[in-house]
């Protein structure tokens, strides 16, 4: 249980280095604590209710490590290089990819609810 407390403190601890220092992350996290209220509200079911803020805790969760792509990729090498620029660039795409998922979702049930 020693162990499940003290990830959990880790986990806790990268969040909110994340929200202090990121951006991205902020407005991630901005996004979902304004989706939260409204998927309970747009959500029609249970199951669509929880598809619309699972939509959002997956964006959150590529940016969180997107970012950590990102600062890994800085601290490996701090200069402009073509090959960690292509790694930063994936790692932004995964971010679409996720931010476009939770778009079509979000217009799916909201469509289908009015």
């Amino acid at each position: 249980m020693e162990r499940i407390y003290r990830a959990f403190l880790n986990s806790m601890a990268g969040f909110a280095f994340g929200l202090r220092t990121e951006r991205a992350i902020r407005q991630e996290f901005a996004f979902f604590v304004a989706g939260l209220p409204a998927a309970l509200l747009i959500g029609a079911t249970a199951w669509e209710r929880l598809a619309l803020i699972l939509s959002l805790v997956a964006v959150l969760c590529v940016e969180f490590l997107n970012t950590c792509v990102e600062k890994l990729c800085d601290h490996v090498t701090p200069e402009l290089h073509e090959q960690i620029k292509v790694i930063k660039d994936m790692g932004s795409a995964a971010c679409f990819c996720a931010q476009a998922s939770a778009a079509i979702i979000w217009l799916f049930v909201a469509v289908g609810r009015f």
